[in-house]
């Protein structure tokens, strides 16, 4: 009887064994049941694999050096067109007006004189703007030289011609003079649309180029834009400036850039004026009234330059008369003869007025208002 007592609790035991045994695999996802079946693979417990999530080891690669060339930028080069620096030659400057005069006297070369030569003649002048006056005079003497010296060849009559042309432009006094004590003053008169603002600042580009220390008037105040534009050449020029207020006195400005250079010590004042009025008679007055007023303060002024046109013809003889009239003209600056101009209005004002060219507009730079040279100007016309 205790035998079978003992075998029992043996049982029970082994029982109680296998059952943690098999709890125990349970808890660790094993399964134990066998698969069904009674082939080879009966009995054998497949076990799921335990899937083991590894972090991806994360390889940083070495960063290729590219060794790049530097770029090279090159500076933009603006190419400015530079101003002449050799005086311009009136040959080169006046081939329209050559043109005109010399086409008009090609009957004469190589021919003989006659009296069909003398309307040729005539008519060349005429057209060349010499004026009606002028031409008369200039034909009176030619004729008399050709029978002094008893020419025949129409060759012979455009050298006497040359000649007479020369005796009249010639023996006037063309230097721009200066005053005993600084500052010396120059007067520019003229209508408008001349070019006086601009032949002022090219002027005062001259004379500083010369070594003159340059006070520019900014007269005319009746034009918006002839304050700004003389600035600007006294900017570009180096030269000093007096401007007054839109229509105020021009006489006043004037006097104060008069003050202001004998202050400063400048050689030279160049004094723009108005070119217009409501009326002729209001601007001659004013014109007065300015050279009165330059020549109250210090210095004196020794040029009063009428600035012509030399486009507008025998109009510009007439703007002569008239400025002659107002104020003492000691000469005059004749702009754009390198355009259409013909040439002929030197000879007229010349020999009707008997005012002097001074200065003559050979171009747009600044350079290119130069000294007339009579000789260079006939011989530019004949050439």
């Amino acid at each position: 009887m205790e035998l079978v007592i003992f075998l029992a609790v043996v049982v029970v035991a082994l029982v109680l064994v296998a059952g943690v045994g098999v709890a125990t695999r349970r808890r660790r996802g094993v399964d134990l049941e066998p698969p069904p079946g009674d082939g080879p693979g009966a009995g054998v417990v497949e076990l799921e694999p335990e899937v083991v999530e590894l972090e991806p080891e994360v390889v940083e690669p070495e960063p290729e050096v590219v060794e790049l060339e530097p770029e090279v930028v090159e500076p933009e080069v603006v190419e400015l067109e530079p101003e002449a620096l050799v005086r311009p030659r009136f040959r080169d400057r006046l081939a329209k007006a050559r043109n005109r005069f010399s086409g008009a006297l090609g009957s004469l070369r190589g021919g003989r004189i006659d009296d069909s030569v003398w309307e040729d003649l005539e008519y060349a002048l005429l057209g060349a703007d010499v004026g009606v006056k002028a031409t008369t005079e200039m034909l009176d003497a030619v004729r008399a030289t050709v029978a002094e010296q008893r020419l025949t060849e129409g060759d012979e009559l455009l050298a006497a011609l040359k000649a007479e042309m020369l005796r009249r432009l010639g023996g006037f006094d063309t230097v721009l003079h200066k005053s005993d004590s600084a500052p010396t003053i120059w007067l520019l008169v003229g209508v408008n649309g001349v070019g006086k603002t601009t032949t002022a600042g090219k002027l005062a580009h001259r004379q500083v180029g010369i070594g003159d220390k340059v006070m520019l008037a900014a007269g005319d105040t009746f034009r918006a834009a002839a304050a700004e534009q003389l600035t600007m050449w006294a900017d570009r020029t180096g030269a000093s400036i007096v401007r007054g207020a839109s229509g105020g006195d021009p006489s006043s400005v004037v006097f104060d850039a008069v003050a202001s250079a004998a202050a400063q010590g400048c050689d030279l004042v160049i004094a723009d004026t108005a070119g217009r009025l409501h009326t002729k008679s209001n601007l001659m007055d004013e014109l007065g009234k300015v050279r009165r007023v330059a020549d109250k303060g210090e210095g004196s002024v020794t040029e009063v330059l009428l600035v012509l046109d030399a486009t507008t013809g025998q109009n510009g003889l007439v703007q002569a008369r008239q400025f002659t009239e107002a104020v003492e003209l000691t000469g005059v600056v004749l702009t754009k003869l390198d355009g259409s101009a013909k040439g002929g209005i030197v000879l007229a004002i010349q020999s009707e007025l008997g005012i002097p060219v001074k200065l003559v507009g050979l171009g747009e730079t600044a350079t290119d208002l130069v000294d007339f040279d009579a000789a260079e100007f006939v011989e530019a016309l004949f050439e």
